[in-house]
This record gives structure tokens, C-alpha cells and sequence, in this order.
């Protein structure tokens, strides 16, 4: 009844709108004591204004009458300590984000109210208020158009003279929070997409160019933290192998800390690509030449002729890695072909500082320069070859020589023989790190559509199957540079993947993507002496697959193999421009060892497999031209899974606690440590690919049945009668479980086991000897069962027999 009385008020109307500013007008003063009244009258306006630009034009109209964006930058004079501020911000975020209409926006924009609240003094006193005042920028640059953005700049006499919203977001671009770093980059380019060229050349000119040396710098900064990192690492793995890396705590939080370095550099080289992507030429131009000056030529320096200094010393391994994710990211053609030229032709590397100080206006003509270098080059090559005779070997022999001198319009190609250091001379090295990394590199750019004409057939790959078809072009390819290392390199894969050592596995399954992709690439089939090689490392890994096969973790085998058929073939398809070169780092300090560990063991038997998969994944390609099909995994899985289905009551489905029959149980004793001494039954049991021992204590009301007081795995028991206790048998348990693998990740590592072990006493010698016969038995009717399972494969029927 009383509800009827009052009038109900409308939140939306214009006249409430006018109360509620009123109110907001009526604030003197912002403190403590009023600050959640004021925040509430804030959230208001917020609210009406969204849904008046939609719905009611005179809601607009009243909030231009009162200049309601006029009030909100007078709350920020008065509030004083109140921390007003971030809730202000949040408020005044929402409102832009929401207005759809251009003539609201445009008048948001309008007499200096936006500027005024970007340019207030806040105190950034490491709370939320920058993430908000954050956000703020966020919204007001994704409302930018070319109407709107000239409000936001000063302008004398045609040049912009302050631009506050660019400048302001640029002072948190290296915050240290990664939500406020995105944000700013979002908000540059919402501002570089809409900008026109009087804004262009306030952005690419100092002091606010500033802003694209600092990013470069950033990452070059990074690079050479990768660069002494993996060295640090390298060098603990003489103590501490990094392949068992769990084991040291320091050494796994120092790979998780490269991990996430390099996952920030390509963030950061993703911000430079959309910045490319702009399409803006002088932004272009400008990001390109703080790239290659700041960055891409330093980084070349293990290229370079020894009397050539960038100023950064970093290794090999590490400046492919960078300079793969740089054509892999960045994509763009003048960093491709001057990568190319300065991996290809070191002699024409330009000085960097030369690269700093160019303008923006003039870099696409220097970037262009490398290239050009080696266009003059092969200009004078093929006059000779063409005029003169001149036979293709003296091009050769010009390309194994150097120059310090960049001017080589008057080269002679008899100049002085020197050695020539550059990307060719790690296809020979011994380190085989290094050898993968250049053949990384050469792939890279092999296989990129932006290569200068006149560098691809230096590489040697046909592009297209009409270029191949061309005979001039042929001629080339015959003598470029893999194509005539072809031999080598080949000779050199297969020699990587028949290594037996341990600590290059993770060597042989790059060196096994390689050698698909320079068998697929050359279009050819192997030689005679190579396929003996292959066949070789190919048996090589069948037996050691076999062995493995004696060994404690033979009933893992075909789960291994299931899941590493499925990494090697998802592996192998992988193309260059996609595979992350990180795998180089790590190879560069990966050292294998043995500590008899259970996890030890185990891993030996997992690298066995990768070998032997990858193998037979080779084996495909080469002889078939196409990977190994999947029908005879899928065999073995659907295998796998039929004879695990077992009665309830039967003891190969036993588990901790479970009653089974005792029927096939020898009576023993066995002493734990917090109980004493319990007489049991032992019972070995296998059924397919399961296997088990258990230890059953008899129940108390059921004579032929018993408790399972404990198992352990048949696989690895190695059962043996202690000769001055013949009664004593002794059995290895392994304690690593497999499935728990994903500790490995944990901060404080994982807790490798040698393993345990159990003593059973049996009443007499004959007793204790037909126990450990028993064990045998089973044991043996489970490594028969997958040994069953690994036939077809073993037997090279595993992409035969099934297809």
C-alpha cells in the first residue's frame, strides 16, 4: 500500500541526469569521508551517458550544457589523497569504451578535457592506479580516427609539438608488468594505424624516437642474456647434466628462466611485425634500420671477418637462434635478404654505426645495400662467365675468399686466397650443434618466398617445379652452395643419427628432421654409400630397441612407442618457418648420463624408442616418399587395450587392498620396517602387457582367500636366491612411476629412486627356488606378450603388413 505512494524514479531520464550532476557539481572538496559517495555519483553519470548515447540524444545534450568531462578533471584537482583517481579512471574508461556515437566521441576529444586528464600529476606509487590509468589510454586511443586524433596533438606552424597521449603511454612501455606492457602496445598501434604524416614525423623523430632504439635495445639486451646464460648453463652440466636436469634444482628454474626469456623476445618481435604491418613506409623505414643496426648486424659478428667489430660478442649458436626467429617472426623482405647477405657474404657486412646514425628517410636504400653488394658481384661472375669464358669454378673460388673493402666495383676475381668465415664454414664443424644450427638458418632461407633472386640459387633449392625446369637455372643450382655440400651434409646426418652415444639422442632427432628435409628438398634419392649408412644406424637402433627389450622396463615399451609415433611424425611434418630453433640452445648444453637411477633406466629405454621410431620414419620417406602410415599403431593400441579386461576376482586386476584367491599363492614371510615380520603369500601374476607381484596377507575369516598388502612390478624384479641364505630371494622394485612425469616441472625437482628392495624368506631352498622359477615364468609370458605387440615393427612390417 505505502509502495503505491511513491513516485518511481527513472535512473535514465534527463531530469534525474541533472540531479545526479548537480550533485557531482555541488563537491568542494574529496576525502574520506565523502569518497564512496562521490564514486557512486561517478558510476552513475557512467551509466546514464551509456545508455543515453543509445537511447535518449538529450541526455547528451544535458551532459555538453554542463561539461560534465569539465568536472570529472576538477575532481582529480581536489581529491587530494583520497585515491580517487583509479576509480575515476575506471569510470571514465568504461564511458569511452561504451560511446558508439561519433558525435559523442567527437566531443569527448574536444577542449583539452582528454589531454587534461592524460597530463595530470598522479602518484604512481606501485598500486593498481597505473594499470588504471592504463586502461584509460587503452580506451581513448581505440576510439582514434583521423577526426579524432588531430584534438589530441599540438600543432605549430604544421608540426605536431606534443602529443601527450603517445607521450604518456610511452613512459610505462617498459613497466614491469606484462598486462600493462600489452596495453601500451596496443595503445602505439591504435595511434600508428590512424596517424597521418605531420604525426608520423612527430613519432619517428627524436626525442620520441627514442621509443624504437629502446625496444631494439631491449632485445639485443635479451639476446646476450641467452647468449651467458646458456654458456652458465653449459658449463654446470659438466657437473649437473642438463638431460637429467630434475636432479638440480638450480639448473631446471635456470631452463624454465631461458624458456621464458625467449618466449618474451619473440613477444617482442610479434610487436615489431605488427608494427611492419602498418603499412606505413617511414615507420618502416625507421623500425627497419634500428633492426638491422641495432641488432641483426651486431649480432652477425661470429660471421664476420675478424677484423670487423659490431660491438657484441655472442656466440654462434645463440646468434642463429635469434637471427632464425627473426626471419621466422618478422617475415619482412628487406631483414630476409640482408640476413641472407650477411650469413652468405660476410664481406659486405656495412659498419654498424653507420646503420645508427642514417635517417629514417634513407634506410630503405641502405637496407637494400647488402643485397645490392652482391648483385654487383654476381653481375661481374656472370659478364665473365658470359664474355670471357670465365669457368664456374672461379666463382667459387671468389665466394671461399674475403674483401674488407666494401667498395668492390673494381674486384678482381684472382684477389689474395684468405680463409672466409661465415655460415658455410659451420656446415664442416665438429661440433654438431653448430653444424645443425647453420643448416637451420640455410633451411630458413631456402624456404622463404621473399629471397632475392640473385641469393636463392646460392643457397641451391628449386622454389617451384618450373624454375627446376629451367636449364640455366639448373646450372646454377648444380654449383650453389649445399648442392655441392650436398654429400657432406648428408654424410654428416647420417653419421649423427647412427651414433650410439646416449647424450646425443636429442642430436639425432634433429639431425633426423634435417636429413627428411634435405631428402625431400634435393629431389633425389640417396647414393649407395649413404643408404649403407642409413641401413647401418637403422639396425643399430633395432637392436638397441631389442635390448631393451631384457631390460626392467620392457613392458613400458609399447606406450612409449605409441606416444613418440605421434611426436616424430607430428616433428617430422614440421616445416622450417614453424619449428622453434629453441631446441638449438638446448642442444648447446644437453649432456647425457648414467647414474643407474630408475628414472635413468627408464629414460634409456624411452631414448631407444625415439631412436627407433625415428628410424622407421626415415626408413619410410626415403624408400616411399612419405612418412610411415599410422595403421599399425593403431593396431597396436586397439592390442593393448583388449587383454587388460579382466574378471574383478582375478589377481592381474588386483590392486592395493583388493581380495583374491590364494590358490596360486607361495607362503613366505617378509620383515617391513614399521610392522616386523608378516607371514604371506607371494603371487606373480601376468595377463598381456600387465604384470605384478603380490604380497597377500591371508584373510581371518576366509582361509583361501587374502588381502593385498602390497605390489610391485614383474618387469625389473630380477629375482636372486642370496648363496649364504638360500632360503633368502631378493627382488629389485621399481619405484619411479612413469605417469609422474610431470613432476619433473616441479620448482624443487624430482625425486629420483635407485629403486627399492624386498626379501622374501621362504620355509626351505626348494620353496624359495620354485618362487623365483614362478617369478621367471611370468615374467617371461609377459615379455613374450610384447614382444608379440613389437613384432610387426621389428620386423619392418610396420608399414607393409597393415596398409
Amino acid at each position: 500500500m505505502w509502495r503505491s505512494l511513491w513516485r518511481s524514479i527513472d535512473r535514465f531520464s534527463p531530469q534525474y541526469f541533472r540531479y545526479i550532476i548537480d550533485q557531482l557539481q555541488g563537491t568542494k572538496v574529496v576525502n574520506n569521508a565523502n569518497r564512496d559517495i562521490v564514486i557512486d555519483i561517478l558510476q552513475s553519470i557512467v551509466e546514464i551517458v551509456t545508455y543515453g548515447d543509445r537511447h535518449d540524444a538529450s541526455i547528451f545534450e544535458c551532459f555538453m550544457e554542463n561539461q560534465v568531462l569539465a568536472e570529472f578533471v576538477r575532481l582529480l584537482k581536489i581529491s587530494g589523497k583520497s585515491r580517487i583517481e583509479a576509480p575515476l579512471l575506471h569510470y571514465l574508461s568504461i564511458m569511452i569504451q561504451n560511446l558508439h556515437s561519433e558525435q559523442t566521441i567527437y566531443y569527448c576529444f574536444t577542449n583539452e578535457y582528454i589531454n587534461d586528464v592524460i597530463t595530470h600529476q598522479y602518484e604512481f606509487d606501485g598500486g593498481d592506479l597505473a594499470a588504471y590509468y592504463v586502461s584509460f589510454l587503452r580506451a581513448v586511443s581505440g576510439k582514434l580516427n583521423r577526426d579524432t586524433l588531430c584534438l589530441l596533438v599540438k600543432v605549430q606552424e604544421d608540426t605536431v609539438t606534443s602529443f601527450p597521449l603517445y607521450s604518456e603511454a610511452l613512459k610505462f612501455a617498459h613497466h614491469g608488468e606484462k598486462m600493462i606492457q600489452t596495453a601500451i602496445r596496443s595503445v602505439t598501434l591504435n595511434i600508428y594505424n590512424v596517424s597521418d604524416d605531420m604525426v608520423y614525423r612527430f613519432i619517428t623523430n627524436p626525442p620520441v624516437s627514442k621509443y624504437f632504439t629502446d625496444l631494439v635495445l631491449g632485445l639485443r639486451e635479451q639476446c646476450l642474456w641467452l647468449d651467458v646464460n646458456v654458456h652458465a648453463m653449459e658449463y654446470s652440466s659438466f657437473t649437473f647434466p642438463v638431460k637429467n636436469a630434475i636432479k638440480d634444482p638450480y639448473t631446471n628454474d635456470k631452463l624454465k628462466e631461458l624458456v621464458s626469456v625467449a618466449a618474451k623476445f619473440v613477444d617482442d618481435l610479434f610487436y615489431i611485425k605488427d608494427l611492419f604491418c602498418v603499412g606505413q613506409s617511414r615507420l618502416s623505414g625507421l623500425v627497419t634500420q634500428k633492426l638491422l643496426g641495432l641488432l641483426v648486424i651486431p649480432i652477425t659478428s661470429p660471421f664476420m671477418q675478424s677484423n670487423q667489430n659490431t660491438g657484441v660478442r655472442i656466440s654462434p649458436i645463440t646468434s642463429i637462434f635469434i637471427l632464425a626467429r627473426i626471419l621466422q617472426v618478422v617475415d619482412r623482405i628487406e631483414i630476409i635478404n640482408s640476413v641472407a647477405s650477411l650469413v652468405l657474404y660476410p664481406y659486405v657486412a656495412p659498419n654498424a654505426e653507420h646503420h645508427i646514425k642514417l635517417d629514417a628517410t634513407d634506410v630503405n636504400s641502405e637496407a637494400d645495400s647488402l643485397s645490392d653488394d652482391v648483385n654487383k658481384k654476381e653481375g661481374i661472375v656472370s659478364s665473365s662467365h658470359q664474355c670471357h669464358g670465365v669457368d664456374r669454378n672461379q666463382f667459387w673460388n671468389s665466394l671461399e675468399r674475403d674483401s674488407t673493402d666494401r667498395d668492390i666495383s673494381n674486384l678482381n676475381l684472382d684477389y689474395v686466397n684468405r680463409e672466409r668465415k661465415g655460415i658455410i664454414t659451420n656446415i664442416f664443424s665438429e661440433n654438431h650443434v653448430l653444424f645443425l644450427a647453420s643448416l637451420m638458418i640455410l633451411l630458413i632461407l631456402a624456404e622463404t618466398k621473399d629471397l632475392d633472386p640473385v641469393l636463392f640459387p646460392v643457397i641451391g633449392f628449386n622454389r617451384t617445379k618450373d624454375e627446376s625446369n629451367d636449364s640455366s637455372t639448373a646450372d646454377v643450382l648444380e654449383e650453389s652452395i649445399l648442392m655441392r655440400c650436398m654429400p657432406q651434409v648428408l654424410n654428416a646426418l647420417l653419421k649423427i643419427l647412427g651414433s650410439t652415444s646416449r647424450s646425443l639422442v636429442s642430436i639425432q632427432w634433429c639431425a633426423g628432421w634435417f636429413l627428411k628435409k634435405f631428402v625431400g628438398l634435393q629431389q633425389g634419392a640417396l647414393s649407395h654409400h649413404e643408404l649403407l649408412l642409413f641401413n647401418a644406424s637403422f639396425h643399430q637402433s633395432r637392436e638397441c630397441l631389442i635390448n631393451e627389450l631384457r631390460g626392467c622396463w620392457f613392458d613400458c615399451i609399447p606406450d612409449a612407442l605409441i606416444k613418440e609415433w605421434a611426436r616424430c611424425k607430428k616433428d617430422m611434418e614440421e616445416s622450417s618457418q614453424n619449428k622453434d630453433p629453441f631446441f638449438l640452445l638446448e642442444l648447446a648444453f644437453y649432456e647425457g648420463s648414467s647414474d643407474g637411477s630408475n628414472f635413468d633406466t627408464w629414460q634409456k629405454m624411452v631414448d631407444a624408442v625415439k631412436v627407433f621410431v625415428l628410424h622407421i620414419q626415415l626408413k619410410a620417406y626415403i624408400f616411399q616418399g612419405h612418412l610411415s602410415k599410422d595403421l599399425a599403431i593403431s593396431w597396436l593400441t586397439n592390442s593393448m587395450s583388449s587383454p587388460r579386461r579382466s574378471l574383478v576376482l582375478d589377481a592381474s586386476s588386483a590392486s592395493f587392498g583388493s581380495e583374491v584367491p590364494l590358490s596360486s599363492g607361495v607362503p613366505c614371510k617378509i620383515a617391513f620396517s614399521e610392522v616386523g615380520v608378516r607371514d604371506i603369500y607371494m603371487i606373480p601374476v601376468a595377463k598381456g602387457i600387465s604384470g605384478n607381484l603380490l604380497l597377500v596377507e591371508k584373510h581371518p575369516f576366509h582361509s583361501w582367500r587374502g588381502t593385498v598388502l602390497a605390489m610391485a612390478p614383474l618387469a625389473g624384479l630380477s629375482p636372486k636366491i642370496e648363496h649364504s641364505h638360500p632360503t633368502w630371494l631378493h627382488l629389485r622394485i621399481r619405484e619411479f612411476n612413469p605417469g609422474d612425469m610431470d613432476k619433473r616441472l616441479h620448482p624443487n625437482g624430482y625425486n629420483q629412486e635407485v629403486g627399492g628392495r624386498w626379501i622374501l624368506r621362504f620355509p626351505d631352498a626348494e620353496a624359495c627356488e620354485a618362487a623365483r622359477l614362478l617369478i621367471a615364468e611370468e615374467t617371461r609370458k609377459q615379455r613374450s606378450y610384447v614382444e608379440t605387440l613389437l613384432a610387426p615393427f621389428l620386423n619392418g612390417e610396420s608399414s607393409e603388413k597393415y596398409s
